[in-house]
Order: structure tokens, then sequence, then C-alpha cells
């Protein structure tokens, strides 16, 4: 998933700590029943000041103790980002699984 970040509408240490309460971060090779490198937990950055920040928010998240294993989601630079087949674009809400809020 491509996430669009605008500094002006807020921290860029606040989406990150949104990012880290959606997911498990000690799940290596997929999230919950994905398997596969595709499904991978990883943290994109596109300039230094948002790999610090990730890193350094990685870093705070293993030291509080909340997890018994290793964080295994990566921060890597940002590669070309590509949309999905078609098939997979909102494909939750085409096979009825879209969670209703």
């Amino acid at each position: 998933m491509r996430v669009l970040y605008d500094p002006q509408r807020g921290a860029y240490e606040r989406l990150l700590e949104v990012f880290w309460s959606n997911i498990d971060p000690c799940q290596a090779g997929g999230q919950g029943v994905n398997i596969g490198d595709q499904y991978r937990s990883v943290i994109f950055f596109h300039t230094p000041e948002q790999e610090a920040a990730a890193v350094a928010s990685r870093a705070a998240l293993e030291a509080g103790g909340r997890y018994s294993r290793p964080i295994a989601t990566a921060i890597q630079p940002a590669p070309e980002f590509y949309l999905a087949e078609e098939y997979h674009q909102q494909y939750y809400e085409k096979q009825g699984l879209a969670r209703r809020r």
C-alpha cells in the first residue's frame, strides 16, 4: 500500500505510530494469513530525516519490551511504486470482506 504523506497535515512520527499499531512487527515474510515477500512489513523512506525517524521509532518499539520476539519490519529506501493489477484494487470490498466502521 502506498501512503502519501503531507507534513503540513501531521508529524511523520505520528504516521509511524499508526503504522506500528496496525501490524505485527515481529512477523517476518508476511502479515496475518498473507504470507510471502510481497506481504512483508517494511517502511520505505524518501529522505534521510524519514529514515532516521523510522529507525528511531523501531528502536523505541524494541526497547519498550512489548514484544518477546525481534522486530522483523525492514526500513529501506523507497523504490519506484507500481499499482497492483486491477483485480487486486479494492480487493476486500470486491470480496465482501471490507470492515464496516
